[in-house]
């Protein structure tokens, strides 16, 4: 297990958290939470070995296989399908020490090397890494592929897909979905909850961790507490512990006034002086209870459109795409005010391209494109924050898009997105990727639009930014075109969902749990046919579906009241107690062979179900 005794950790001068006392098990999936800045990352650097403690101490053990996704790549022309198999150390040590055996030729060597290679299921590998890679959305094209050819962004799937590849006992995963689209990140969802190591995940995504963790720990003033359950589970029992904190401060501040008051009435009286400065001492060792300060440091609005016409855009039999390709094929599409729609697609259908053609960044290539004179669109892209003029500062970029702005005007706005003091001073280039995004939502909403194009916006933002986005978004006005993979947004803010897929746009008949259904029989589908496209079938067929249906249903039931119970044996902290060992062992492997065959009858009978429903449709 990892264990942290009377840790204290310090980045500079700056203290993260001190006396932390806390034992993680094998098997626990752990997902780490906190405002930015408060240590997460620098307690995955501890447990690298990267950093030291400045106090206390941390241990875990030593033959353990430790795994987390590179920061840093160096390019070549490594292929990629190769550089995810490296991620296996032990297996290319393996491999090595095979062929130098080959070479002698030593055939006991050899032999025990095909030995080892059974047991670590080396003969398996490149089937584990093809489908790492295409469950992280890479094509049979992109995978013999050179490193030096790929993004950044798809450098960063490489490196999950690497770290996924070690046979790890603890993974780290630090904002793992950060440049993944929807589909990657319920294929990732899936993979972790079927991961039998100890998981520590670091995310801002609320559907992902309470999908994936068992329990929470929250570094909030300097400290860490651990919270079991999932991420809703850990907001339900913060929010009673913050209100009891909140009470024991206020009765604790009704004493120390009491005390004060006594001070000040009796210090100068030479009766009362050794009582008055016995409470003055009693005031100077009281461990003060700190205020539960729950507010966030963003508050913002969306200001109301300049207009509203009654028609936005139209969209009449358009096709559009890049040079010669088209993407896009006999698109019909209208949007009125206050409509708020999320497009759904697999990676490269062209959710981009679709957002582009409204925002006029593209043009069609045939039909007709009618857009309201009034109409003005807020576009949030990625090129937009690469864009930023990284010399200029906040209030210079802001002076630039409206002049009559004063300073004060500037800061008091840009207040409300927790750009204060000093910060909007400094150069955009000292800025983070968070920072940055926020400087051009902050620019986005100062330009009052009755259009809202948004791809992927919370990339980079912390849970309390995405709170307060969605509460903005709750109260604009105008339409709402989002695409995003963080479905918590999906939910909140979209009344329909279009799907983007085979060059075609239309309405999802569906909600956001029918997707992954959709999603799987899309992948199954032979390349080029549409899934719903559905061949008929006779009566003989359909009575075995529902049976078949039925039986799911009922394995299901089953499965689920194992899980639960299973996972009630892991709440009690006595079965990691030594003389329980073969007791924890068995109950993680029943845990982890129940959920996976749980997670499959789910996808199956969901795929059934929507199967059913349409031939009777």
């Amino acid at each position: 297990m990892l264990s942290f005794n009377g840790l204290a950790l310090r980045r500079s001068t700056t203290l993260l958290f001190e006396g932390v006392d806390l034992k993680i098990y094998p098997g626990q999936k752990l997902g780490i939470t906190g405002a930015n800045g408060c240590g997460k990352s620098s307690l995955f650097a501890l447990i690298r070995g990267d950093l030291s403690a400045d106090q206390g101490e941390f241990s875990m053990p030593e033959q353990w296989a430790l795994a987390w996704v590179e920061q840093e790549t160096q390019l070549s022309k490594r292929i990629a399908f190769e550089y995810v198999i490296d991620g296996d150390e032990e297996l290319r040590q393996v491999e090595a020490r095979l062929a130098q055996a080959e070479e002698k030729p030593d055939a006991m060597q050899i032999a025990g090397c095909h030995e080892r290679l059974q047991e670590i299921d080396g003969y398996q590998a490149m089937s584990r890494a093809a489908r790492l890679l295409a469950g992280l959305g890479f094509s049979e094209a992109d995978i013999h592929r050179p490193l030096n050819e790929f993004s950044g962004g798809w450098i960063m799937r490489l490196n999950l897909a690497r770290a996924l590849m070690c046979r790890s006992d603890l993974l780290l995963l630090d904002e793992p979905t950060n440049h993944l689209d929807l589909d990657a990140v319920i294929w990732l969802e899936q993979w972790l909850r079927r991961y039998q190591g100890t998981l520590l995940l670091i995310s801002h995504d609320r559907d992902f961790l309470d999908a994936v963790v068992n329990c929470v720990a929250h570094i909030e003033n300097q400290h860490i507490d651990l919270y079991r359950g999932n991420y809703s589970a850990f907001e339900v029992q913060r929010v009673e512990r913050l209100s009891q904190q909140q009470a024991a401060h206020q009765k604790q501040q009704q004493s120390i006034a009491h005390m004060q008051s006594y001070i000040d009435r009796f210090r100068a009286q030479a009766t009362k002086a050794r009582q008055a400065q016995s409470r003055i001492k009693a005031l100077e060792r009281m461990q003060l209870i700190a205020p539960a300060h729950v507010d966030s440091p963003f508050h913002f609005e969306f200001r109301e459109p300049g207009s509203m016409p009654t028609s936005l855009l139209k969209l009449d039999q358009v096709s559009t795409g890049y040079g010669e390709q088209t993407v896009l094929e006999k698109v019909d599409f209208s949007l009125i005010p206050g409509e708020r729609i999320g497009l759904l697609g697999l990676n490269g259908a062209g959710k981009t391209t679709f957002i582009k053609l409204l925002a006029d960044e593209l043009s069609a290539f045939s039909g007709e494109v009618t857009r309201a004179k009034e109409l003005k669109i807020g576009y949030f892209a990625q090129h937009q924050v690469e864009q930023l003029d990284l010399e200029a500062n906040a209030i210079l970029i802001m002076q630039r898009l409206d002049e009559k702005l004063s300073e004060r005007d500037i800061r008091s706005y840009l207040g409300g997105f927790n750009f204060r003091g000093e910060k909007v001073l400094q150069p955009i280039t000292t800025f983070s990727g968070g920072q940055k995004a926020r400087l051009v939502l902050a620019l986005l909403i100062w330009q009052r639009p009755n259009l809202l194009l948004l791809d992927e916006p919370t990339n980079h933002l912390d849970l309390e930014m995405r709170l307060a986005l969605n509460q903005a978004l709750q109260g604009f006005e105008g339409s709402v075109i989002l695409v995003s993979h963080d479905r918590h947004l999906l939910r909140s803010v979209c009344d329909d969902l279009w799907l983007v897929d085979s060059g075609r746009v239309q309405v999802f008949d569906g909600d956001l749990d029918d997707y992954p259904a959709w999603l799987a029989r899309r992948k199954a589908a032979p390349a080029g046919m549409a899934v719903s496209e559905a061949k008929p079938i006779d009566r003989r067929q359909q009575k075995a579906q529902l049976n078949r249906l039925k039986k799911l249903e009922r394995e299901m039931a089953a499965l689920t009241v194992d899980c639960n119970s299973l996972q009630q044996q892991l709440g009690d902290h006595s079965i990691y107690d030594a003389e329980n060992r073969d007791k924890l062992g068995a109950s993680l492997a029943a845990q982890a062979q129940k959920s996976e065959r749980l997670a499959q009858v789910e996808e199956e009978w969901l795929s059934l179900s929507e199967a059913i429903e349409q031939q009777a449709g």
